[in-house]
């Protein structure tokens, strides 16, 4: 892996304190069915900038970089979320959060993704606890996660699920618990690569799944939605 840890994010944008930590920012949309980009704009959901402050809280001092493909709505296309992904690989992305999922299987999307892991980045993805499979979590080697109440601050869980392979810290209510969850891993992550740079993809996977505070989905009791 690479020598310096660089973090990715795919999302809707950031505050304007957390843009002063950012190392690059770009913005991706569509206009006219044609795709545009250039300067971020403020995070208009607050959507981005939650995922980034989890983020920020496992990861520690990691420099940021940030791709904004939502803009006053909770939607975006494929196009612009593969374009932000080879964007970030090309600014040196080692591992790249995407707390966004899609409900369609994309060509565009799906050759991006395979292409940034070619490249040796790594994919997280949030993927919701139950339902559809959504995109691109559902990629092959794309690592899945979702949010799991159980966890605190700091813990995560080896899921190993048909939906999910890590679940992560939720915490504040009213956002998405796959995001968070998402971003908490990712954090993890993060800092983790930092610590131990000689580890490859496969021996951090081991080491994440070993030292998980939770083994297995949630068992909920019967009647439980």
């Amino acid at each position: 892996m690479a020598s310096e840890v660089r973090v990715g994010l795919i999302d809707s944008g950031c505050t304007p304190a957390q843009a002063e930590t950012l190392h690059a920012a770009r913005r991706f949309w569509l206009a006219d069915g044609v795709l545009r980009e250039g300067p971020p704009q403020p995070d208009r959901l607050g959507h981005g900038s939650a995922v980034l402050a989890r983020l920020q809280t496992e990861a520690g001092t990691v420099p940021l970089l940030l791709a904004q493909v939502f803009g006053d709505q909770g939607s975006t296309s494929a196009l612009q979320v593969a374009a932000a992904l080879l964007w970030l690989a090309e600014q040196g992305a080692t591992v790249i959060n995407l707390s966004l999922g899609l409900q369609q299987d994309r060509p565009v999307l799906r050759q991006a993704c395979a292409e940034v892991q070619a490249a040796g980045v790594l994919l997280c993805a949030s993927s919701p606890a139950q339902g559809v499979a959504v995109y691109p979590a559902s990629y092959p080697g794309v690592i899945r996660i979702t949010g799991d109440a159980r966890c605190a601050p700091g813990q995560w869980s080896w899921l190993g699920s048909s939906q999910a392979d890590f679940g992560g810290h939720v915490g504040e209510r009213g956002m998405a618990g796959a995001s968070l969850g998402c971003a908490a891993v990712t954090g993890r992550i993060a800092a983790l690569m930092q610590q131990q740079p000689g580890l490859d993809r496969q021996q951090m996977l081991a080491w994440l799944q070993a030292h998980a505070s939770f083994n297995g989905p949630e068992r909920r009791g019967i009647g439980d939605a």
